[in-house]
């Protein structure tokens, strides 16, 4: 990891706010579509089931969490937190179309300091947060926490590839990619963080450490695309 200081909080909540609105093409069109596979598999490997009460940090517009509410079904609960209300706002939005009988509480919330009891929830997913957070050992303590005894949790996010030719081919897509579609969004300084976050995130292996460290009894990290993307599947 290296030296490069995160922004600050309120700066990062900002810019999730005003990416709301078309926060979803964009992930489309970056990803081609594949980070809806991505998040399906962030799922599966939460082991969301019938009935669970689940719970999704940094849920921004909702994907993952209305993903878990069709694995946990009528007689589960799924707990969406995230700190951009104007996110919660789009993913409250989206349930009442496509989960309207599942029961669902979106709530504006520090991925910190997380607002409910210790030992409460089955499983739990993150995408696209854990980067973000200013404090990475303090986010996974606190999700080791609120997780029961033996619960997962599937942490999905950008990585920084462990190889040179990787290393290269993602600054070039970020530079020719990401930032000119932004731009040609009206969004580009809003995604000209997506470099330096990328660059200061932990590699596979030193995430692993660190969710030890935070209490889990197992890690195990996934690398995906080349390792441009990764996830990692915890167990408490």
């Amino acid at each position: 990891m290296t030296s490069t200081s995160s922004p600050p909080s309120t700066e990062i909540k900002a810019i999730f706010d005003r990416i709301a609105p078309v926060y979803d093409e964009l992930n489309d069109r970056l990803s081609m579509g594949h980070h809806r596979i991505w998040k399906l598999m962030a799922v599966k490997w939460s082991e969301a089931k019938e009935g669970d009460d689940a719970l999704d940090v940094c849920c921004g517009s909702g994907d993952l969490a209305l993903l878990l509410a069709k694995k946990i079904g009528n007689s589960g609960k799924v707990t969406g937190l995230d700190f951009a209300c104007e996110q919660l706002a789009i993913a409250r939005s989206r349930q009442a179309i496509q989960c309207p009988t599942i029961s669902m509480q979106w709530l504006e919330g520090d991925a910190m300091s997380l607002p409910f009891d210790s030992n409460r929830f089955d499983c739990a997913t993150m995408g696209y947060g854990l980067r973000n957070v200013t404090n990475i050992p303090r986010c996974l303590r606190e999700l080791h926490r609120v997780l029961k005894p033996k619960a997962k949790a599937a942490v999905l996010d950008f990585h920084r590839p462990s190889t040179k030719p990787m290393q290269i081919f993602q600054e070039w897509y970020l530079a020719n990619v990401v930032v000119p579609t932004a731009q040609d969004m009206g969004l580009k300084d809003e995604y000209a963080y997506i470099n330096p976050s990328v660059a200061r995130f932990p590699l596979g292996k030193e995430q692993v450490r660190l969710a030890q460290a935070a209490g889990f009894e197992s890690a195990i990290h996934y690398p995906l695309m080349g390792g441009m993307m990764g996830i990692l599947v915890l167990t408490k």
